[in-house]
This record gives structure tokens, C-alpha cells and sequence, in this order.
């Protein structure tokens, strides 16, 4: 999401965000955004119909700008669509005051969302839908002597985040200069890393140079980084992969993303904690089931008695086309935040998002055991076929178990 404009006054935290949806998950957060009673400024069509002298009429599409009170919000996951009904307030040549309309909003196409009040949840979610930092997991540093570039990667965007230059003469016997020139150059591409990259969302970083200079640069990061004081940078070395790149250059990061080994290992890199908790949640299942549960319905009791220790889910829960189960998962996430628990969400496409979708994708650690929770009447819950078959099959979530703990040692391998 762009933030073209932000009027939110300081004060009574009224005033109105001009916004930008660009890919289709902010048209998801524009959903969230968007409630009865705000005021929605849009450009959109209407019939008009007009009377000529002779008085023969002619009717017509125009393209207006209304300004709509809010009355009902409908969102279409599959068409990444919304459909906005209300009143207008602001008269114009085409519409009068009190006319009812509806505003269809689409990316790529600007609004203007005015509330009475952004309150902290609203300004969160503000926030989140338009900064890029909070949405990429994935970080890139592609370097040459004297020249490096650090990037934050989403699915739809590559953001610089900081270039560093410095010039570095060359090695001469005899002089010094080189040698120090390159050590300041590594310091300045550290202290980058260690100010831009948050590695409680990043979870892999590609390092990228020609030849041997990314693997200089590590050494000097790794002897270096507790050196300095960076002991969180120090304890997230795991999540960095040396990579070959053609130059420094920016350019060149698209070869690095494309290479189908960089693909592979940064998929592996990334699940590496989803899968390490994962196959802690398959070990209670079988030594400790009352400390681990799986189902929708189950992840909710546990969570109302603020027992959950960590939520797995995947993420094609979230891409459901059923909006309200999405509203679900999307409120169980937030409570078990709220809580102090914590959230790891996998993804569908990674070994360990399908192991967990085998058992109706979402799945809870607990703090301690809640055998109660065994009697719920799971016929209500939305995932309750998956349940059901897991619950009559212990030999088949035996069988899952054990496929997950040799996916987790397939994994280990590569680190």
C-alpha cells in the first residue's frame, strides 16, 4: 500500500490518509480499514442522463468524484475487489446530497478514507499495510569491492534500503592502504545490516559477490559482530547464505533471486524455525498430547484460558475465500498475541505448511496440559472433516509424525 497523503491530526487523531492499494493483499487491509460511519472519497461512474434543446435525451457514463458516508462493506477475495455502499455528503453537478451509491475499489487506484477518529488499532493497521520493512522476510546485501547494496525483498517489490560506497585502492606490496580501505568498507556494510534488517521479521539474508569477497565479509561479520556489541546481529548468523553475484550492482540481484538453488535455500532457511517447532508440536502430540492440540475449535478453548504457548497456522488460511473463517483465524492470531504467545505462520508451499495442513492447518503448543479441552464436540468446527479423520486414525498422525520428523532432518541438513 502507497501512503500518498496523511492528514491524521495530532490532536483528536481525526483527519483523512489518501491511499494507494498496489498489490492484492492490501485490499485486504483497505477492507480492515474501512468501517460504517467514515467518509470515502473515490473516483467512479455513474449514468447521467441529459436533455438536449430539441428535447431528446442521452444517456451516458461520467466519471465523478463522490464522497460517500459509509454504510455496508463487501469484499470479494477472489476478484481482490471492494465494494463500498453509502451515502453521498458532498453535492456535486451529477449527484445530489442523500443520493445512495456504491464505489468499487480496485488496486492501483487512489482513495481518500476519512475518519473521525484513528484510533491505536486503525494506526496499526495503517502501519503495517504500508510499510514494506514489516512484510519482507527475506534480505539481500550484494557487494564488490568498494560498492554493496542492501535490499528488503517482498513477493512484489525490492526495496533499497542503503547503499554503501567507498573508494578502495588497489593491493600494492609494500602499502597498507588496501587492506584498511576493505575493513572500513566491511564495517559500513555491518553496521547497515545491524541498523536496517529486524530479524524478528527477516528470516534470511542472501550475502552476494563475485569470487570470495562474500566470504571475507562473513569472516570479518562473524569475528566482528560481538566485537561490537552487535550480539543480535552475532546470534542471527544461521540466517545469512552466501550466494555468487555477478557485481555489487543492483541490477544484479534479480539473477541471484532467480537461481533455483538460492531459491531453494532461502525456502529452507526461512521455514527453519516453523519446522523446528513443528516437529516439537508432533513429539508433545505423541509423549504429551494434552499439552498439544490441533483444529480451530480446540486452538480457541485454549486460548480463551490463555494457555497457548505457541500457534502454528498456515498461511492458506488467510487466502480463504471464505471471509468469514478468514475474520476467525485472523482474530485467534491476534488474541494469541495479545495473550503473550507466540505466532508462527507457515507457509502452504513449504514442506512443513503441508504437513501442518494435514492436520486441519492450525495447531497450538500449550503452557501446560489441558485434558479437558478433549471433550469439545468438534462438529462445529471448520476444518472439522481433517479433524475427524485424524481423530479416528492414530496411525496415520503416527505416519505424520514421522514424516515431519524426517522432513526436520532433511532440513538440519542444510544448515
Amino acid at each position: 500500500m502507497k501512503l500518498i497523503k496523511n492528514g491524521i491530526s495530532s490532536k483528536d487523531e481525526s483527519g483523512e490518509v489518501i491511499l494507494r492499494p498496489e498489490e492484492p493483499e492490501d485490499m485486504w487491509h483497505t477492507y480492515n480499514l474501512i468501517t460504517p460511519g467514515d467518509e470515502l472519497k473515490a473516483n467512479t461512474y455513474r449514468k447521467v442522463v441529459s436533455t438536449s434543446a430539441t428535447g431528446s435525451t442521452k444517456s451516458e457514463k461520467r466519471k465523478i468524484s463522490l464522497t460517500l458516508r459509509v454504510q455496508e462493506i463487501d469484499f470479494d477475495p477472489k476478484e481482490g475487489s471492494i465494494r463500498v455502499k453509502g451515502v453521498n455528503v458532498v453535492e456535486n453537478k451529477f449527484v445530489k446530497i442523500g443520493a445512495s451509491h456504491t464505489i468499487e475499489l480496485e488496486p492501483h487506484r487512489n482513495f481518500t478514507l476519512i475518519k473521525s477518529c484513528w484510533d491505536t488499532i486503525f494506526m496499526e493497521r495503517l502501519k503495517l499495510s504500508c510499510d514494506v520493512s514489516k512484510k519482507a522476510d527475506l534480505a539481500a546485501i550484494i557487494l564488490q569491492p568498494g560498492l554493496a547494496h542492501l535490499c528488503l525483498i517482498t513477493s512484489h517489490m525490492t526495496v533499497t534500503r542503503a547503499k554503501i560506497e567507498k573508494s578502495i585502492p588497489r593491493k600494492r606490496q609494500g602499502r597498507s592502504g588496501h587492506d584498511k580501505a576493505v575493513e572500513q568498507f566491511y564495517k559500513a556494510c555491518m553496521n547497515a545490516i545491524n541498523l536496517h534488517i529486524d530479524f524478528d521479521i527477516v528470516k534470511c539474508v542472501l550475502v552476494g559477490s563475485p569470487g570470495f569477497f562474500k566470504d571475507d565479509f562473513m569472516k570479518y561479520m562473524r569475528n566482528n559482530a560481538v566485537k561490537n556489541d552487535m550480539k543480535r546481529l552475532n546470534s542471527n548468523l544461521s540466517k545469512f547464505i552466501t550466494c555468487h553475484s555477478a557485481s555489487g550492482h543492483k541490477h544484479d540481484l534479480k539473477n541471484v533471486l532467480e537461481d533455483e538453488d538460492v531459491q531453494r535455500l532461502v525456502q529452507d532457511t526461512q521455514a527453519a524455525d516453523e519446522v523446528r517447532v513443528l516437529g516439537d508440536f508432533f513429539k508433545l502430540l505423541n509423549d504429551a498430547p494434552d499439552k498439544a492440540y490441533y483444529g480451530y475449535n480446540h486452538c480457541v478453548r485454549a486460548n480463551e484460558s490463555n494457555a497457548i504457548e505457541s500457534l502454528l497456522v498456515t498461511d492458506a488460511l488467510f487466502r480463504s475465500c471464505d471471509l468469514k473463517r478468514r475474520v476467525q483465524y485472523v482474530h485467534l492470531v491476534e488474541s494469541v498475541r495479545d495473550n503473550g504467545g507466540v505466532v508462527h505462520v507457515f507457509s502452504a508451499l513449504h514442506v512443513s505448511g503441508e504437513q501442518l495442513s494435514l492436520v486441519s492447518g492450525v495447531a497450538a503448543i500449550l503452557k501446560f496440559p489441558m485434558p479437558e479441552i478433549e471433550e469439545i464436540d468438534m462438529g462445529g468446527d471448520e476444518s472439522s472433516e481433517e479433524d475427524e479423520e485424524e481423530d479416528e486414525n492414530d496411525q496415520g498422525e503416527a505416519e505424520l509424525k514421522r514424516e515431519m520428523e524426517d522432513a526436520a532432518d532433511a532440513l538440519g541438513d542444510l544448515f
